[in-house]
């Protein structure tokens, strides 16, 4: 007698069903006879309803038990649900629904930067379009650096734009691209002022009341 391991056996589509569900819907994928593949599925659907009857107060059980089926086989069981239960599109296998795709190779400056670049191709005013491609530029360079510790050089942002729009767009030599850069750190300094000036407008107020009660004292 040999033994077959689970793990060589095709994967459960259900769990909860069990293999031997499963290999039941598989077998009546064979069946030719349209009649009696019809009948040996409701037995089917029925003993599945059987196996788990704390599930039969759920709304639509019976419902959902033919679109398990239905999934199990693939949506290849040319059976036809009792009527009402179950639509004719549910029978039919889910499209599936595309990914996103991005280029793998650009993909550390984040999908706004490729809407970003896709607008400024379709702006025609020349001069905001000009504007708006060095704010690119610099917001490209300080992803760059997020993502990579070296020092990184404006040509290379320049390449990466030029290549990212297929040429359609360019920054020109000698636009500083640190523009993101130099805005945060001159709001992280003017917070920084802000917060001491706070702390030592308190220190101010306290030792002012100390000597006010010191002099009621005398």
């Amino acid at each position: 007698m040999s033994w077959k391991y689970n793990s060589s056996n095709d994967k459960l589509i259900i769990p909860e069903y069990g293999r031997n569900v499963q290999k039941l819907i598989e077998h009546a994928k064979t069946i030719e006879d349209d009649q009696y593949r019809q009948h040996f599925v409701e037995k089917l659907v029925r003993l599945i309803i059987q196996m788990h009857p704390d599930s039969r107060n759920v709304e639509n059980y019976e419902s959902k038990v033919w679109s398990h089926v239905f999934r199990i086989g693939n949506y290849e069981l040319n059976v036809e649900p009792p009527c009402e239960i179950i639509s004719a599109l549910e029978k039919k296998k889910p499209e599936r629904v595309p990914y996103p795709q991005s280029n793998h190779r650009h993909r550390h400056y984040g999908r706004n930067v490729h809407n970003m670049i896709a607008k400024a191709i379709d702006m025609e005013d020349t001069e905001k379009k000009k504007a708006f491609v060095e704010v690119i530029g610099s917001y490209m360079k300080m992803a760059y650096k997020t993502w990579n510790r070296e020092v990184v050089n404006d040509d290379i942002i320049r390449l990466d734009l030029k290549n990212m729009s297929k040429g359609a767009l360019e920054i020109e030599e000698g636009v500083s691209l640190d523009g993101f850069q130099l805005a945060t750190r001159k709001r992280s300094y003017s917070s920084n002022r802000s917060n001491n000036g706070g702390h030592r407008n308190n220190n101010r107020n306290h030792r002012n009341k100390n000597n006010q009660y010191k002099r009621r004292k005398r």
